[in-house]
């Protein structure tokens, strides 16, 4: 990991049932130029294959959005979804461990701009393009926490 004061990150990550569920593994996290990055890991699963017997993109999408959450929270601000979009470029298969890597383009007030990359990693193949909108809002105590 990078050095930094990254502990929300990793606690974010740490409660986020969702990613850990679908298999999703942190790689790296960061800030770089003062912009935040991100790497992450999947393999296609059996429950993750549509009917045409491919990666459905639902779960390519949630895969891209997790990793975009780490790079937009990475610089220490609490930031959520503001919208994002997908495009498939090519199929991913049942097997396949993919690689995602998440990097924050631009912030502007409260808002910011990520591009997220999902690839095959053992031929490189690019299966997907993200780009997510960000938006920085006040922090606010977990209902465990209040």
């Amino acid at each position: 990991m990078t050095s930094g004061d990254l502990d929300h990150v990793h606690a974010m990550w740490r409660d986020d049932r969702a990613s850990a569920g679908i298999g999703i593994e942190l790689v790296d996290v960061g800030v770089r130029d003062g912009l935040g990055f991100a790497e992450t890991t999947m393999t296609v699963s059996q429950s993750q294959v549509n009917g045409h017997d491919i990666a459905h993109g639902g779960y390519l999408f949630t895969f891209a959005d997790s990793t975009f959450a780490l790079a937009c929270n990475a610089t220490g601000q609490f930031t959520v979804a503001s919208g994002g979009d997908i495009t498939f470029v090519t199929s991913a298969r049942l097997g396949d461990e993919l690689r995602c890597v998440a990097t924050e383009r631009a912030k502007f007030g409260r808002s910011g701009i990520t591009d997220v990359t999902v690839t095959r990693v053992s031929d490189g193949a690019l299966i997907a393009e993200f780009r997510g909108r960000s938006r920085s809002i006040p922090q606010r105590a977990k209902e465990s926490e209040k």
